[in-house]
C-alpha cells in the first residue's frame, strides 16, 4: 500500500518477537521499520541481519546518563529516514490494520497515541490492574499523554528536535519527554500489554512509573496521592460502602474501555495497598529496567549503576 507521506516505525528490542513480523507485514513501499537494539551482541543482531526485508537494524549503543529505551529512541530519530514517525513496543499484538489506523489518526488530528492496558503475570501485578486502569488507560486517555507503545507525530511537532534528542540521552522515560514537548490526541484503542512475570519485576516497574510520574507530572501525583490517602482513610472507616463504591466504579471504567478481566473486583484491596506502595515508590533510590539499575535523580540527572 503506497502512503504519503512514508513513515519511519521506531521499535526498540533486544530479541526478535512476533511484533517485527507483524508491523514488517504492515509497511508501505516507501516505510521503515527500525529495531533498534544495544550493541551487536542481542540476539535481535543475527535475526535481522539474517531477514532484513523492510527491517534495518540500528545499534544504539549502551546507555550513558539516560535509561536504555531512552538511548534507543534517541538513536532511532536521528537514523529514521522520513519525517513522519511512529514510536511502537514489543511486548503486545499489532493486528493487521493497526500502523495503517495509526497513520490515518495522524491525517485527522495531527499527533496521536493509542491506550494500553496492562495485564498482570504474577499476584501482585494482577492486584495492581484496576491501579493500572486508572493511571495507566484512563490516565493516558484523559490526560493527553503519549504512550510510547502506539504514538504517531512529525519532526516538525516538535518545538525543538536537537533538544528533545539530547534531552533523550538524559532522562528515564521517552514517552513522559514527548508528553512534555508536544500536544497528544489519543484515540480510544485499546492495546492489552502482559506485564511483570515475578513480584520483584513487578515492584521495580512499580517504582519506575512512580518517580516517572513524580518527575513529569508533579501537580497531578500530588493530587493522586491525596485522593488516595482519602480513600484509604474511607476504605478502613466504611469498608464494606467504600468496596461497593469502588467496585462499581471499577466495573465502569473497564467497560468503558472495553477492558474485559475479573479483576475489577480487586478495585477494594488494590486502592488499600496504593498509599504504602506508593511510598515505597518515593522512598526508593534505585529500580531496574530491562537489566540495568538506574539512580534517577532529577529529570535530567539520571546514573546508569554499575
Amino acid at each position: 500500500m503506497s502512503r504519503d507521506p512514508p513513515a519511519s516505525v521506531l521499535l526498540p528490542t533486544t530479541v526478535w518477537t512476533s511484533a517485527i513480523e507483524e508491523v514488517a507485514d504492515q509497511l508501505g513501499p516507501s516505510d521503515e521499520l527500525l529495531v533498534i537494539c544495544d550493541t551487536a551482541s542481542d540476539p535481535v543482531d543475527r535475526d535481522v541481519s539474517e531477514d532484513t526485508g523492510a527491517v534495518r537494524l540500528v545499534i544504539a549503543g549502551e546507555p550513558v546518563g539516560c535509561s536504555g529505551k531512552a538511548n534507543a529512541i534517541a538513536a532511532g530519530m536521528e537514523a529514521a529516514e522520513h519525517d513522519r514517525i511512529v514510536w511502537t513496543d514489543d511486548d503486545f499484538h499489532h493486528p493487521d490494520d493497526w500502523l495503517e489506523r495509526l497513520l490515518s489518526a495522524y491525517d485527522r488530528q495531527g499527533p496521536t497515541t493509542e491506550v494500553p492496558s496492562f495485564v498482570g503475570r504474577d499476584p501482585l501485578s494482577t492486584l495492581f490492574e484496576p491501579q493500572y486502569a486508572l493511571g495507566g488507560t484512563a490516565g493516558v486517555y484523559f490526560g493527553d499523554v503519549a504512550w510510547a507503545g502506539a504514538v504517531v507525530f512529525e519532526r516538525n511537532d516538535l518545538p525543538d528536535e536537537g533538544m528533545f534528542v539530547r534531552d533523550l540521552r538524559s532522562t528515564v522515560s521517552d514517552d513522559g519527554l514527548l508528553t512534555d514537548r508536544l500536544d497528544i490526541t489519543p484515540v480510544k484503542r485499546v492495546r492489552r500489554v502482559e506485564v511483570g512475570g515475578t513480584v520483584r519485576e513487578t515492584l521495580e516497574r512499580h517504582v519506575r512509573f512512580v518517580q516517572i510520574v513524580r518527575r513529569h507530572a508533579p501537580a497531578g501525583f500530588a493530587i493522586n496521592g491525596v485522593l488516595a490517602l482519602g480513600t484509604t482513610v474511607a476504605g478502613v472507616l466504611f469498608p464494606l460502602p467504600t468496596l461497593a463504591l469502588l467496585t462499581g466504579l471499577f466495573a465502569v471504567l473497564y467497560a468503558a474501555f472495553g477492558v474485559r478481566r475479573w479483576t475489577f473486583l480487586l478495585a477494594y484491596p488494590s486502592v488499600m495497598v496504593s498509599v504504602p506502595f506508593l511510598a515505597y515508590g518515593l522512598l526508593r533510590r534505585t529500580f531496574v529496567w530491562g537489566g540495568r539499575r538506574y539512580r534517577w535523580r532529577s529529570l535530567f540527572d539520571v546514573e546508569v549503576v554499575e
